[in-house]
């Protein structure tokens, strides 16, 4: 009695459908395709997020400096440590150097470590 309940089971498993290799591999073909475009598009996300960090410094770094000059004289030559006194902080990513001081000829560049891109700022904020 027993052998033909394990019997009967035995056969219903039998008749059942499961993935077949074709079928597995497809799937495979498919999760590749996908990772095959979005790796790309998450490569240009980050260097899109460098770039914006690296303009977001310069202009944190020229609005630092013009309320340095507000305070004092536009004559007077702004840095990164005058700026920094002035609520500038720099991204631990980012190289900023401030090429010339004075507000009439103000100018400064920025890069991030990641990306070699050189964005130059002028004395009317302009990034470039």
């Amino acid at each position: 009695m027993r052998s033909r309940k394990i019997l009967s089971k035995f056969r219903r498993v039998q008749g059942e459908k499961g993935f077949t290799l074709i079928e597995l591999l497809i799937v495979i073909a498919i999760i590749d395709i996908l990772a095959a475009i979005t790796i790309p598009q998450f490569s240009a996300y980050k260097n899109r997020v460098y770039k914006s960090e690296a303009k977001d410094n310069l202009h944190s770094l020229f609005l630092a400096c013009k309320a340095y000059w507000a305070e004092k004289s536009s004559e007077d030559a702004c840095t990164t440590a005058i700026a920094a006194q002035n609520g500038f902080q720099k991204s631990s990513e980012v190289n900023v150097e401030v090429t010339t001081g004075p507000e009439t000829t103000f100018a400064a560049t920025a890069t991030h470590t990641s990306d070699s891109t050189v964005y130059t700022m002028d004395s009317t904020g302009n990034i470039s």
